[in-house]
């Protein structure tokens, strides 16, 4: 795909285009970049963008605070308790991940060098261990 510019038209009443050339004096740009910012903010904001004479934008006669984008004050406390919360997040999955690591040597230690041995197996002949040892009697020879 190409990256050219492209060409757009505005019609404006001879009131408006007046007042557009003298915003553009006094910020001292052309009239061109005048419509540019304005297409530009266009695009940032998915067209939604209200155009209001600067007067009402700063404290007009309605004196309500809707501005465009709309802006939140957050406590400093909160966003340092934010900043711990991750922070604190981060060392937890980070203790998971060694955790995990050492759970997975492990179980590569028991099934690659030990063989399990049963109980079962250790207790040999039935008449031999009844005799050699027996729980809860004590046996005592002189």
């Amino acid at each position: 795909m190409s990256n050219k510019n492209k060409t757009i038209s505005f019609r404006v009443s001879e009131a408006k285009f007046e007042t557009l050339r003298e915003i553009a004096e006094e910020r001292d740009i052309s009239l061109s970049a005048v419509f540019r910012d304005y297409v530009d903010m266009l695009v940032d904001h998915s067209g939604k963008v209200e155009v209001v004479p600067e007067h009402e934008l700063n404290g007009g006669e309605e004196g309500d605070d809707d501005s465009f984008p709309p802006t939140v004050e957050v406590p400093k406390a909160f966003v340092r308790e934010h900043e711990r919360l991750e922070l604190e997040a981060d060392h937890l999955r980070e203790q998971l991940e060694e955790y995990r690591r050492y759970v997975t040597k492990l179980r590569e230690e028991v099934d690659g060098d030990e063989e399990v041995i049963m109980l079962e197996d250790l207790d040999g002949d039935e008449e031999d261990s009844e005799s050699a040892y027996r729980i809860g009697e004590f046996e005592e020879t002189l």
